[in-house]
């Protein structure tokens, strides 16, 4: 008995560190952010305790309740559009067996190249109106104006932009995912005359569901976290139409010293995010049952 209290003292100072690290960078920064959200504070200045008074601003703030707004729909865009994309060039890479590594290869250097070098090719190679393909098009075809001035298209702009540097990584996992789908499992469903579409749906889907389960809760949270594809290419422009609730706390933080507020709406994105996590969590207790 003495030797296993002795094995697990030890094993507790090996884990130590790691929860001393996570409280660091975790837990501290949390309460310090919502102990600032009851505040109202410029950053410099000695902090002023307000309550929830900031929190009942930002209910009464249109600009939110736009940036909430197009949090959603950038939601619903990326969990429709590049996980389809990313199903179906993972089911047919599938059956690429030897060139499989060389398409990921090439479907992955977008994700690991910068957002500043993804959004710098985008701004001045395609949709610029003078030297861009979207200027040539403008003169020569059809004029299709400049989509990032414009109130209805900024947003799906900005999104299409990201949608092209992030569905490769979904389709590499998805491809990993799929490629763990028994083999005995496929060879039922070819003796039994399933064709490709019934196979995906009865075999393949379901095997990958975990998978597909843990990509839609992170690909939900980094909804309502992103900000560097929205601030370089528009920085919540054209009169709020691009605004986000990361840009929106930028703003707040940063143009108008309003540290509080900005905390205040840092405290909206968790709980969103931190919705999605106990949805994934329900969801994964259920499919145990």
């Amino acid at each position: 008995m003495v030797a296993d209290r002795n094995l697990e003292g030890s094993y507790a100072l090996f884990v130590l560190p790691a929860i001393l690290l996570s409280a660091l960078v975790v837990v501290v920064p949390a309460i310090l952010t919502i102990l600032a959200s009851l505040t109202e504070w410029d950053g410099v200045s000695q902090p002023y305790w307000v309550g929830l008074d900031n929190f009942a601003e930002l209910l009464g703030d249109s600009a939110f309740w736009q940036a909430v707004f197009n949090n959603v729909r950038w939601m619903v865009i990326f969990l429709t559009i590049p996980m389809t994309l990313a199903l179906v060039a993972s089911s047919i890479l599938l059956n690429r067996k030897k060139a499989a590594a060389v398409y990921q290869i090439i479907l992955l250097i977008p994700f690991v190249l910068s957002p500043v070098a993804n959004t710098g090719i985008w701004l001045n190679m395609v949709l610029d109106v003078n030297s861009g393909v979207l200027g040539y098009i403008n003169r020569t075809w059809m004029d299709l104006g400049y989509p990032l001035g414009n109130l209805d298209s900024a947003l799906y702009t900005v999104a299409a932009v990201n949608i092209w540097s992030f569905w490769g990584y979904l389709a590499v996992i998805f491809t990993a995912a799929m490629r763990q789908t028994p083999e005995e499992q496929l060879e039922a469903a070819y003796l039994e005359g399933a064709n490709a579409w019934q196979i995906f749906v009865n075999v393949t889907f379901p095997n990958i569901l975990p998978t597909f389960s843990l990509m839609f809760v992170i690909v939900t949270i980094y909804s309502f976290l992103n900000f560097d594809y929205v601030y370089l290419m528009t920085g919540g422009g054209p009169a709020g139409s691009t605004e986000m609730l990361s840009t929106l706390a930028y703003s707040f933080a940063f143009r108008t010293f309003e540290v509080g507020k900005a905390a205040a709406v840092a405290i909206a994105m968790s709980f969103f995010g931190l919705l999605a996590s106990f949805v994934y969590v329900w969801l994964s207790r259920e499919s145990l049952r």
